[in-house]
C-alpha cells in the first residue's frame, strides 16, 4: 500500500487547453478516494496522470513518498480497472486474471494460487475456464478486478468501472467493490460521474469542475456543508433546489414566504462572510420538505401552499414537483449543472422556478391539487449570487468554511475505515495489464 500525493499538478495540451489546473490532493495509505464531476471536468485525465498514461505538464506526483513523474506505468506498482473491462477475448478467465503475472515471469504455481484465491473472493471459481464472451457484464467486470487484485499492487485506480452495467447490477457491484477495498485495505482512487456512487463508496470525495478541484471531504460533509453552488447542486439526488432570496434583518424573503432566520443559521451566517448582504441564492434540499399534515411541531420551519404539477411514487416516498413564481436565477455553476444533466435542453413553460420535494409515503398529496407543504428552515443553504460561494461558516469552524481555498483538504479517515464506518455517513505489468442518499 502507499499514499498518493498530487502537488500542483497541471495538464496542458498542445492547443493550450488546460484539462487539470494546479491540482493538490493527498490520498492516505489505504484510503478510498472518489474523483467525481461532470463530463469533461478533468477527473479521468487526473487518474491517467497517476497511472502514467498521460504526461504531467507541471507539478509533482508522489506514490509512496517517491516522485514518479518520469516512471513508466509498469514501474509505479499500480493496478487499473477500466470502464470497458479490457479483457482478452481469446483467453479464459484464468488466463486473463493471471496474464500480468505471467509477463512478470511469476512461477506458474504461484499464479494459479493467486488467481484461484481472487476467483474465490470474487465468486468466479466456476467460471475460470470460460471465455469473456460467455460471461455477463458484471462477471466481466469482476474478472477485470481480479486481474488487478492478483498483482497485490500499492494502489487501485478505477476509471468509471460500473458505467457500462445496468442499474441493478451497478448497485450489486458497488457493494462488491466496497467490500473488496475494505478487505485488502488498498489505496484506491475511483473516478465516477455518478454522485450516488461517490456518496456510498468513498472515504472522501473530491469534486472537480472544469479542471479545478472544488471541494474535498467526507460524503456527509459535502452534502451538509457544500462550499459553493456547484458542489451543492451536484451532490444529492434529487438535486438541491435554488431560489432567489433577500436578507432583511432577521428574516429571509423567499418566493414561498418570509422565513425567520433560525439561530443555527444566524450563527453560521455571522461566522461566514454573509453578514450585511441582501440578495442571496437560497438552497433547499428536496428531503427537507414534507407534507405539512404529517408534521406535529411546525415551529422549526415554514408552511406554504403549492399546486402539485407532477407526483412520482417511489414506493417508500413521493417526489412532488411544483413551480413557484420568481425571477430566474442565472449563475454559471447552475447553468453548467443543467447542461450536464440535460435540463438545459428541456422546454420551460412560463415564469418561475421548478421545485422538487421528497415526501413520506404516508402523504395525502395528490397530483394536480393544491397542497400544504412544510420546509425545515434549519437546513437552509445561502450562497453569494456573484461568486457562487457559500455565505455560511461550518458549525465547528472547519470543513466547508468559505475562507478555505477550493483545493484545501480535511483529514482523511484512518486507513481501513470506510465511509460507512464514519458517524453520520450517508453510506452505512503496464497500466493495461496492471491495470442513496443521506438519511432524512
Amino acid at each position: 500500500m502507499a499514499e498518493i500525493a498530487l502537488e500542483h499538478i497541471s495538464k496542458r495540451y498542445g492547443d493550450g487547453f488546460e484539462a487539470v489546473k494546479d491540482m493538490n490532493l493527498d490520498v492516505a495509505d489505504g484510503e478510498f478516494m472518489i474523483l467525481v464531476g461532470p463530463s469533461g471536468c478533468g477527473k479521468s485525465t487526473a487518474l491517467r496522470m497517476v497511472a502514467g498514461l498521460e504526461d504531467i505538464t507541471s507539478g509533482e506526483l508522489k506514490i509512496g513518498g517517491q516522485v514518479v513523474n518520469d516512471k513508466a506505468p509498469k514501474d509505479r506498482d499500480i493496478a487499473m480497472v477500466f470502464q470497458n473491462y479490457a479483457l482478452y477475448p481469446h483467453m479464459t478467465v484464468r488466463d486473463n486474471m493471471g496474464f500480468a503475472l505471467k509477463l512478470a515471469k511469476v512461477p506458474e504455481a504461484e499464479i494459479n494460487q493467486k488467481v484461484e484465491e481472487a476467483a474465490r473472493i470474487l465468486d468466479l471459481g466456476e467460471h475460470l475456464d470460460r471465455k469473456p464472451a460467455n460471461l455477463s457484464g458484471g462477471q466481466r467486470q469482476r474478472v477485470a478486478m481480479g486481474r488487478a487484485i492478483v498483482r497485490n499492487p500499492s494502489a487501485f485506480l478505477m476509471d468509471e468501472p460500473l458505467s457500462n452495467l445496468d442499474a441493478k447490477l451497478r448497485v450489486q457491484m458497488r457493494t462488491e467493490i466496497s467490500r473488496i477495498q475494505q478487505r485488502f485495505d488498498t489505496t484506491t482512487i475511483y473516478v465516477t460521474h455518478d454522485q450516488t456512487e461517490a456518496l456510498t463508496l468513498g472515504d472522501r470525495i473530491a469534486v472537480m469542475r472544469s479542471g479545478v478541484l472544488q471541494q474535498v471531504g467526507a460524503p456527509q460533509e459535502l452534502y451538509n456543508y457544500p462550499r459553493n453552488l456547484f458542489v451543492a447542486g451536484f451532490i444529492g439526488s434529487p438535486s438541491m433546489n435554488f431560489l432567489p432570496g433577500e436578507l432583511d434583518g432577521d428574516t429571509i424573503k423567499l418566493p414561498i414566504g418570509t422565513i425567520r432566520i433560525p439561530d443555527v443559521i444566524r450563527a453560521r451566517l455571522d461566522a461566514g462572510p454573509g453578514g450585511g448582504r441582501n440578495g442571496v441564492i437560497v438552497g433547499l434540499r428536496p428531503e427537507d420538505f414534507e407534507d405539512a399534515t404529517l408534521i406535529g411541531d411546525q415551529s422549526r420551519g415554514i408552511t406554504f401552499n403549492a399546486k402539485i404539477d407532477v407526483l412520482e411514487s417511489m414506493g417508500s416516498e413521493f417526489y412532488a414537483y411544483f413551480v413557484v413564481e420568481s425571477e430566474r436565477i442565472t449563475a454559471a455553476e447552475l447553468e453548467e449543472l443543467a447542461r450536464d444533466t440535460g435540463a438545459a435542453d428541456l422546454p420551460t413553460e412560463g415564469d418561475g422556478e421548478q421545485v422538487v420535494a421528497r415526501l413520506e409515503a404516508a402523504s395525502r398529496v395528490r397530483q394536480g391539487e393544491e397542497a400544504e407543504l412544510w420546509f425545515n428552515t434549519e437546513h437552509l443553504h445561502l450562497f453569494d449570487p456573484q461568486s457562487g460561494k457559500t455565505l455560511l461558516g461550518s458549525p465547528d469552524g472547519n470543513g466547508a468554511g468559505p475562507g478555505q481555498s477550493p483545493g484545501s483538504q480535511t483529514a482523511p479517515p484512518a486507513a481501513g475505515q470506510s465511509a460507512a464506518d464514519q458517524p453520520g455517513s450517508p453510506a452505512a505489468g503496464g497500466a493495461e495489464g496492471a491495470a442513496g442518499q443521506p438519511p432524512r
